[in-house]
C-alpha cells in the first residue's frame, strides 16, 4: 500500500472482517494437521471448525444476504458492497470447506493406523452384521421416521445443523424410481456407532449407512438406493423488539422464531433432485457439494477416552497459594492484597468458592451478578441460590441475548425468579456484557465491598478451556464504582464512575486519551509503546487510532485471536505494528491494554487495564462493558511481567499477520516458548506438583466454542 493511499483513507488499509474470521477458522483448521497435537486431539480442532463454519453461515453469511434482499449496497470498510461481500466470502468459505474434507480423509488413514476404524457396513463379517441388525431394531427402528416426498407427504422440518438421508424408492419388481424417500436423523442418535470392539481394535459405522444397509425395513416392499445426505444451516439471527413491554416474553417469542429461520446453506454428499432443493428454499450459491462426508463437525464423536496416548495429558488447575494460605478465606486474601487469577491454569472454583463463602456467611448482606454465558448446572447458580436461602439480598443481571444461549438464559431467568433472586435484564438497547460480582459485607461498624472483574464469562466448563484473567479486590474507588455499574444497568442512571472506564460512554475516549499519551511521550522524546490483546479488532475508529500512533513512532503489538482488520508492517501506514495470534491447546479469551507511559514495556509505571470489552463498535457504543484499571503492584506485575510477557514472545503456538493479510507460523528461534505449556507448568510447579504437562505446541477452540461470542 502506497504512502499517498494512507493520505487519501484508502479502504484497503482495512482487511473484511468476514475474511478475517475465515482466516482464524484456518488458523483452528491448521491446528488438525500439526504435527506436535495429538491425533485426537486434532480430529477435535477439525470438529471444532466446522462447528465454527455453522455459526459463520448462520450469522455473517446470513446477514450479508438479508442486506442483499433489503436492497442495500452499503460498502463495508475496506470498500465491498453487499453482493461483493458475500461472493468473495462464498468462495473462501468453500475453500475452507474442502481442506476440511481433504484433511478428514487423511485422518481416516491415520485412525487405521491407530486402529481406530471407519468401516463399511456392506463388508461386515456375519457376525457384526447380525450385531448390527439388533442395534437397528432395538435402538433405531423405534425412533425412525420414513418418509415419501410427494404433494399429500410434504417436506419435513429440518432444524438448522440437521441432516437428513434420501432416498432413491424403486418397485423392485419393474426397478422403476417410483419416488423419493427421506430419513431425518434425529439429533440425539450417535452420528457415529460404535461395534463391539475386537482384536483391541476400535470400530465405528456411520449412522446413515446403516440406515441405508436396513431401508427395506423402513420402506417394506420397496427397493430403496441412498440419493444422498444432506444438511442444512438456517439463519439465526434474533430480532428483539426492543421497545416491548415485557422483554422476557417478547424474547422469549423471538426464539421460538428463530428456529424456523430460512435455509442459509445446505450440504450435500451426492444427487440431491431439484425439485427438493426448491422445496427447502435454498439459493443455487447456498448449495455446496462434498465430495467425502457432510458433518464434519460430528467427527468429535470418535475422540475415545480409552485412548488416553492419542489425546493431551489431563491438566487440573490449581488454586492460588495465596488463598491456601488463608485457609481458602477469600475475603481475608482480597483485604491482605488483590487476587489475580490466570484461568484455567488456576481453577475457576476460586470464583465458585468466592460466592459459596459470600452465601454461607452471616455477615455478607447482598450479591450482584451480572450473567451472560453459564452452564445448565452452574454451582455459581446454586451459590446465588444457597445465598437467598440464607436471608441475602441477590440480585442477576442476566443477559438474554447471549448469541445462541439465549434460551437458555430465559430458562434460568425464570428459574432464579421462583427461587427469591431479583432478576433484571439490563438496558434493552444495550446487551450488558461486562462481568462483574459485588459482595457486600458487614465488617465490624462499617460495611466492606468486594469486587470480581472478568476478562470472561462464569461458565465453569468453558472456563477450563478459555484463557481469561479473574481480579478480586476491595479497592474502595473500584467496589464503589462496581456498585455504580450495576446501578446503571438496574435502574439506568448514567454513572459518574472514578476508576473504571465503561462502555457505551467511557470506555472508547479513555483508550483515545491514552494512545494519544502515548503519542506525546514520542514527540517529547521518551518512549512509547503499547501492548494489546483481544479476541477481535475491528473498530476502525480504533485502527485508524493505531495507525496514526504508529506513524508517530509508538511501537505497538496486537495479540489478536480471531478478527483483525488492521493491516500492519505496510510502509508509510503501519511500520510499527506488529499482530501476533496464539492458538493452542485453550482458546485466548482475556483483555488485557497496555500503554508505557513513557517507559518500554514492560514497566512498573505502564498504564495497565483488564476488560471484557473487545475493539469492535458494537463493545465501545452499543454494549455494557467494564475497563478496570489495575494499580495494585502484585497484581500489575502478574499480568504485565508475566502474562503478556510470555503472550507477546510465545514462539511455538504462535502466527504474525503479514502485509499483505496473510498469517504465517512464527520460527521456533533458539529458546523455543509455548504460552500454553508455561503457565501450565508455572500453575503446577507453584501447587507442588511435580508431573507437569509439556506439548511443544498446544492447540485452541470451541471448543465450541472457540466462535462463540463472548
Amino acid at each position: 500500500m502506497a504512502s499517498e493511499a494512507v493520505h487519501k483513507k484508502h479502504p484497503a488499509r482495512f482487511i473484511n472482517r468476514e475474511l478475517g474470521w475465515l482466516d482464524f477458522n484456518q488458523r483452528v483448521l491448521n491446528e488438525s494437521e500439526n504435527p506436535d497435537v495429538p491425533l485426537l486431539e486434532r480430529l477435535r480442532f477439525l470438529s471444532i471448525s466446522a462447528g465454527n463454519m455453522d455459526e459463520f453461515y448462520a450469522v455473517r453469511v446470513a446477514g450479508l444476504v438479508d442486506q442483499l434482499k433489503a436492497g442495500s449496497s452499503k460498502k463495508s470498510p475496506d470498500g465491498l458492497t453487499p453482493a461483493q461481500q458475500l461472493e468473495t466470502v462464498r468462495h473462501q468459505a468453500w475453500h475452507l470447506q474442502k481442506e476440511q474434507q481433504r484433511i478428514w480423509g487423511d485422518m481416516v488413514k491415520e485412525l487405521r493406523g491407530e486402529n481406530i476404524l471407519i468401516k463399511n457396513v456392506e463388508k461386515l463379517h456375519h457376525h457384526d452384521q447380525e450385531w448390527l441388525s439388533t442395534y437397528f431394531d432395538k435402538q433405531l427402528f423405534p425412533v425412525l421416521t420414513p418418509l415419501t416426498l410427494n404433494p399429500t407427504h410434504p417436506l419435513p422440518f429440518i432444524f438448522s445443523g440437521g441432516q437428513a438421508l434420501v432416498l432413491r424408492l424403486k418397485n423392485p419388481k419393474t426397478d422403476r424410481h417410483m419416488l423419493d424417500g427421506m430419513v431425518v436423523l434425529p439429533e440425539k442418535l450417535p452420528r457415529f456407532i460404535r461395534l463391539p470392539d475386537k482384536d483391541e481394535t476400535i470400530r465405528f459405522v456411520l449412522l446413515e449407512d446403516v440406515i441405508s444397509h436396513f431401508a427395506k425395513r423402513l420402506y417394506p416392499g420397496l427397493d430403496a438406493v441412498r440419493a444422498s445426505m444432506l444438511r442444512l444451516v438456517r439463519d439465526l439471527d434474533v430480532e428483539l423488539e426492543e421497545d416491548a413491554e415485557d422483554l422476557l416474553d417478547s424474547f422469549e417469542k423471538a426464539v421460538k422464531e428463530r428456529r424456523r429461520g430460512a435455509c442459509i446453506h445446505l450440504e450435500i454428499d451426492g444427487h440431491l433432485p431439484g425439485h427438493l432443493i426448491r422445496k427447502l428454499g435454498v439459493a443455487k450459491d447456498d448449495v455446496v457439494h462434498l465430495p467425502t462426508m457432510v458433518g464434519v463437525g460430528d467427527v468429535k464423536q470418535l475422540i475415545v477416552s480409552d485412548r488416553p496416548d492419542l489425546l493431551f495429558k489431563p491438566y487440573h488447575g490449581s488454586i492460588p497459594q495465596r488463598v491456601l494460605k488463608h485457609d481458602g478465606d477469600y475475603f481475608a486474601t482480597i483485604r491482605e492484597q488483590d487476587l489475580v487469577v490466570h484461568h484455567p491454569y488456576e481453577t475457576f472454583d476460586t470464583v465458585v468458592h468466592f460466592l459459596k463463602q459470600a452465601a454461607r456467611d452471616p455477615d455478607v448482606l447482598s450479591i450482584k451478578q451480572s450473567i451472560y454465558r453459564t452452564s445448565h448446572d452452574s454451582p455459581i447458580v446454586d451459590a446465588l441460590i444457597e445465598a437467598v436461602e440464607a436471608g441475602k439480598a441477590v440480585t442477576a443481571e442476566v443477559e438474554l441475548r447471549a448469541r445462541f444461549d439465549e434460551e437458555a438464559n430465559i430458562r434460568l431467568a425464570r428459574m432464579l425468579e421462583t427461587r427469591g433472586v431479583q432478576v433484571v435484564y439490563g438496558l434493552a438497547a444495550y446487551k450488558t456484557h461486562a462481568k462483574m460480582i459485588l459482595v457486600v459485607r458487614r465488617e465490624g461498624d462499617h460495611l466492606q465491598s468486594y469486587a470480581h472483574y472478568g476478562t470472561g464469562n462464569y461458565h465453569p466448563n468453558t472456563a477450563k478451556i478459555y484463557t481469561d484473567i479473574s481480579y478480586f479486590t476491595c479497592n474502595p474507588a473500584l467496589v464503589d464504582d462496581c456498585a455504580r455499574l450495576f446501578n446503571c444497568i438496574t435502574g439506568a442512571a448514567v454513572p459518574e464512575l472514578q476508576a473504571v472506564a465503561f462502555s457505551p460512554l467511557t470506555i472508547r475516549p479513555t483508550l483515545e486519551k491514552l494512545v494519544r499519551a502515548e503519542m506525546e511521550h514520542v514527540s517529547a522524546g521518551r518512549p512509547g509503546q503499547i501492548w494489546l490483546k483481544m479476541n477481535s479488532l475491528v473498530d476502525r475508529k480504533l485502527i485508524d487510532l493505531l495507525y496514526e500512533a504508529a506513524q508517530a513512532g509508538v511501537k505497538i503489538t496486537i495479540v489478536v485471536r480471531g478478527m483483525c482488520s488492521l493491516r500492519p508492517g505496510v510502509p508509510g501506514l503501519s511500520e510499527g505494528i506488529e499482530v501476533r495470534s496464539i492458538v493452542g491447546r485453550y482458546l485466548e479469551h482475556a483483555r488485557v491494554f497496555a500503554f508505557g507511559n513513557g517507559h518500554e514495556l514492560p514497566s512498573p509505571q505502564a498504564k495497565l487495564f483488564i476488560a471484557s470489552a473487545d475493539w469492535m463498535k458494537r463493545n465501545m457504543d452499543r454494549r455494557i462493558e467494564a475497563m478496570v484499571p489495575i494499580t495494585d503492584t502484585n497484581a500489575h506485575a502478574r499480568i504485565l511481567d508475566e502474562i503478556m510477557v510470555v503472550n507477546v514472545h510465545d514462539t511455538l503456538q504462535s502466527w504474525v499477520m503479514l502485509p499483505d493479510g496473510r498469517w504465517e507460523r512464527v520460527e521456533p528461534g533458539e529458546s523455543p516458548l509455548s504460552a500454553h505449556d508455561y503457565f501450565m507448568e508455572q500453575a503446577s510447579a507453584s501447587n507442588g506438583e511435580v508431573d507437569t504437562p509439556a506439548n511443544p505446541r498446544p492447540d485452541s477452540e470451541d471448543g465450541e466454542g472457540p466462535a462463540k461470542e463472548a
